[in-house]
């Protein structure tokens, strides 16, 4: 195995051309990707920012940036020839690659494992006010129950001429109205916070799994099965838990008035008065079926038109100075219309689809209160209350077609669900397909790669070196292909990168120098070989700077120190300095007055007020904050001159860092060791550099 930290002769050099061939190259950046697409940019939108300005035409993602696509890196690194994708989907409009969604047995096992994300266990918060909800919507029945008997007891105390008694039932029925209305405002408020509760429970768990190692990463770039995600995440739950907290507690009473107005209902009209109403139910239930089905697969796609709109303004907005140069107003107009169109052709269908449904719902809703009043009229015109006298028989009909109004009531309220249930199915669907990738890619393991502990907590680090060898990776008979195309970049390299040895990576547009560091950082597998990371992300062992420099939202010194959650080593005048310091080495003093100090929450969004050149700088300010022992830089200076370019690298060496970096300049030769070349179609060659410049050890930040 080649070794890049062995001394060789110079002009020693080998190339593979084969099989068998060994020879060293060096790391790539994890996050070559990472930071280029996400909720962030969902959120810069929110606040009615600006994103960041991306210059590959259609590959620009729902994050605001553009990316080099795993399908067209291999073709020259550029995305041009990529479809646009919303979130992650590279569908075109009106496509479809699910079967439709529908009611089915799929729907309900999507659905209950959402329940159990929103009823984790007892107590939880979910638990606690779905019982409470029973509890006061019990307590609701009663007084209706009340409320509803009223007037016939009016009928009585009227058709008696009884002042007192009807003095007493005033009362009563005011005290009740008043309860009632409490009942129904706490029922609603109990709805509203189930909703909030269950929407921090469903995205919270969302997140986690997305978040989760590198899922974030595969969902967008390596999968295009699930298209706009970012909606998924933020809009779809949103409503999904709005219109099941509409539904919750009218489900959940269900049961216990369907059973006592049944029993009331049989004891009033017999036997006939439940049969004839739970078969209209059963009718009602059935042709409700029949409407809905094509109702939800049709939302399904509306909601994915939607994002794929959404998309296309935010794509103009990201990239509206390139655009501009192109004289792309026309173009875009028309393929923004085009999208348009799309959308409102499948409204169209859904409102057409939709009108059926309405005609059944209303239908049946007034069909059930003629029904009711044909149940009360079987037992009167039958002799069967022929001995009542008319004050009481008013009383007894008033009564009785509350009863059977009401349980009518019950089964239309159910029927009328339904049109709020095509959404939640609509919703369901979507989220639990989302949830299903998520877990399948969260338990996906890289069999070809193994790293050390992953640490950015420096207080863990404090004291012995976590990893005590001076080996960064280690590569053995590495084969790498485009996950997409299986189009072939590198055979057979076997390497060691050691510390002190620094590797540069040169090749033409498209022979796999960035998809050697995504098979580095763990994104893609190699199709053959092992790799091995033997030191840890983070200060003290490994960062990357990708060439698309990312920053998150805060103040200037969250990006200085970013990704670490605490300032680090502790915060006060001594950290200022060192970040001051580290802002000065990269050029970058005059910033401070421009964001009025280290911690002013800035209400710009730093992409729109650096330029390409200084956000390559912030980068380097952070990379000399964390001070790692290895520095990955995938064509970190591309937007700066030769000269801040060797300045830069020189402050890297002299903070005693080991430097893998992909570039084309021939004058960053004298700060690498090694150089690796790689030819495509599998060949590469590792050569000597003795260029390499001695520079003197330095002080750190």
């Amino acid at each position: 195995m080649r070794d890049a930290s062995t001394p060789r002769s110079p002009g020693d050099r080998e190339e593979a051309a084969g099989p068998g061939s060994p020879t060293a190259p060096p790391p790539f950046p994890p996050g070559a990707g990472r930071g280029r697409y996400g909720p962030r940019a969902a959120r810069r939108l929110a606040r009615g920012r600006s994103l960041p300005v991306a210059g590959r035409g259609e590959a620009a993602l729902a994050g605001g940036v553009s990316m080099v696509t795993p399908q067209s890196e291999a073709l020259g690194g550029t995305a041009a020839a990529a479809p646009a994708r919303a979130g992650g989907a590279g569908l075109m409009d009106g496509e479809e690659r699910h079967p439709p969604a529908q009611l089915d047995g799929l729907f309900w096992r999507r659905f209950l494992r959402l329940q159990a994300v929103l009823f984790p266990g007892w107590p939880s918060p979910g638990v606690l006010m779905f019982l409470t909800l029973l509890c006061v919507a019990l307590l609701e029945q009663l007084v209706i129950y009340q409320v509803g008997i009223i007037p016939s007891q009016y009928y009585e105390v009227l058709g008696n001429k009884d002042l007192s008694g009807f003095k007493t039932l005033t009362a009563v029925a005011l005290t009740l109205i008043v309860l009632n209305s409490m009942l129904k405002s706490f029922d609603q408020f109990i709805c509203n916070m189930m909703y909030v509760s269950w929407r921090k429970s469903l995205t919270e768990y969302l997140h986690s799994c997305y978040f989760q190692g590198q899922v974030y990463y595969n969902l967008h770039v390596l999968r295009e099965d699930i298209d706009n995600p970012d909606q998924r995440i933020s809009q779809d739950v949103e409503r999904f838990c709005r219109q099941l907290s509409s539904m919750a507690s009218k489900l959940i009473i269900s049961p216990f008035t369907l059973a006592y107005y049944t029993y009331q209902c049989f004891h009033s009209t017999g036997w006939l008065g439940p049969v004839s109403i739970f078969g209209y139910f059963i009718i009602g239930t059935i042709v409700n079926k029949v409407l809905m089905s094509p109702i939800v697969s049709k939302l399904v796609q509306q909601e994915k038109l939607e994002g794929d709109f959404r998309f296309k303004h935010m794509q103009i907005r990201v990239n509206a100075e390139p655009a501009a140069f192109y004289r792309a107003g026309r173009v875009e107009h028309m393929r923004t219309d085009r999208r348009l169109q799309s959308l409102l052709q499948s409204q169209r269908e859904l409102i057409g689809k939709e009108l059926w449904l309405y005609i059944g719902i209303n239908t049946f809703d007034y069909l059930g209160s003629i029904l009711s009043y044909m149940v009360i009229a079987i037992p009167i015109f039958t002799g069967v209350y022929s001995e009542l006298s008319p004050t009481e028989l008013s009383a007894l009909v008033s009564k009785n077609a509350f009863v059977s109004i009401y349980l009518i009531g019950c089964f239309s309220q159910l029927i009328n669900i339904s049109s709020t249930m095509t959404d939640v199915a609509g919703y369901t669907h979507r989220i639990g397909e989302l949830q299903e990738t998520l877990l399948s890619l969260g338990r996906k393991k890289n069999a070809n790669y193994s790293e050390a502990k992953v640490s950015w907590d420096l207080d863990s680090l404090s004291g012995e070196n976590p990893v005590p060898r001076d080996t960064a990776f280690l590569l053995e008979q590495v084969t790498l292909s485009v996950p997409s195309s299986g189009k072939l970049l590198i055979k057979d390299l076997s390497l060691r990168i050691s510390q002190g040895n620094s590797v540069m990576i040169v090749g033409n547009t498209g022979t796999g120098k960035t998809s050697l560091l995504r098979v580095l950082g763990g994104l893609w597998e190699s199709t053959r070989g092992s790799i091995k990371m033997l030191t840890c992300f983070g200060p003290r062992g490994v960062v990357f700077l990708p060439q698309r420099p990312f920053f998150t939202d805060g103040s200037l010194r969250e990006q200085v120190i970013y990704p670490l959650k605490e300032i680090y080593p502790v915060s006060g005048p001594a950290d200022d300095e060192r970040i001051v310091r580290c802002l000065e080495l990269a050029g970058l003093i005059d910033l401070l007055e421009r964001a009025e100090g280290l911690d002013e929450q800035v209400d710009w969004n730093w992409y729109d007020v650096l330029s390409p050149g200084e956000m390559q700088r912030l980068s380097f300010a952070r990379l000399f904050y964390l001070q790692p022992k290895y520095a990955v830089l995938d064509e970190a200076t591309g937007a700066l001159t030769e000269e801040v370019e060797h300045e830069l690298y020189r402050v890297c060496l002299q903070l005693g860092m080991t430097l893998i970096s992909v570039g084309h300049r021939a004058s960053l030769e004298k700060f690498h060791s090694w150089i690796l070349k790689l030819h495509g179609e599998g060949r590469w060659e590792l050569t000597r550099c003795e260029k390499m410049k001695r520079l003197p050890a330095g002080e750190g930040c």
